[in-house]
């Protein structure tokens, strides 16, 4: 009898992930080029090694400032409504969780945790200097 493969051990065959990207059309080798292969929550900020070699750093307050949630962002004209002055200059991430396959969402030290950080909000937001030097 031919063992079954479960679809979580299929997606961590790289050639498996290809085959559907390819069945998916382009974009979806972006978006699986851009999974983190690792998340470090450091006292410096937080570090996101990505599965194509990438590594990102993102200060914490400048991150958390960046919150895409609702609470943090008006959904209708996306125009800011967290008071910078309301997030201490100390905050930081305790905690992650990946949400789905498409990104992450932090526990904040302020206590705050809705936002939704996609994979590809984060690299548009890297602050390297080579996607500094690719944005100008």
């Amino acid at each position: 009898m031919r063992e079954r493969r479960l679809w979580g051990d299929a997606w961590k065959d790289r050639e498996f992930r290809l085959q559907w990207a390819d069945y998916r059309g382009p974009e979806a080798i972006t978006i699986m080029d851009n999974e983190p292969e690792k998340v470090e929550l450091e006292d410096q900020g937080i570090r996101i090694t990505w599965k194509d070699g990438h590594r990102s750093i993102y200060s914490h307050r400048v991150l958390r400032l960046k919150c895409p949630c609702a609470q943090c962002v008006d959904e209708m004209t996306h125009e800011l409504r967290l008071d910078p002055d309301t997030v201490p200059m100390d905050v930081r991430a305790e905690d992650h969780l990946v949400v789905g396959n498409y990104a992450l969402q932090f526990l904040w030290s302020d206590v705050h945790y809705t936002g939704i950080y996609t994979y590809e909000f984060l690299r548009s937001n890297c602050t390297c200097m080579e996607c500094l030097a690719a944005r100008d």
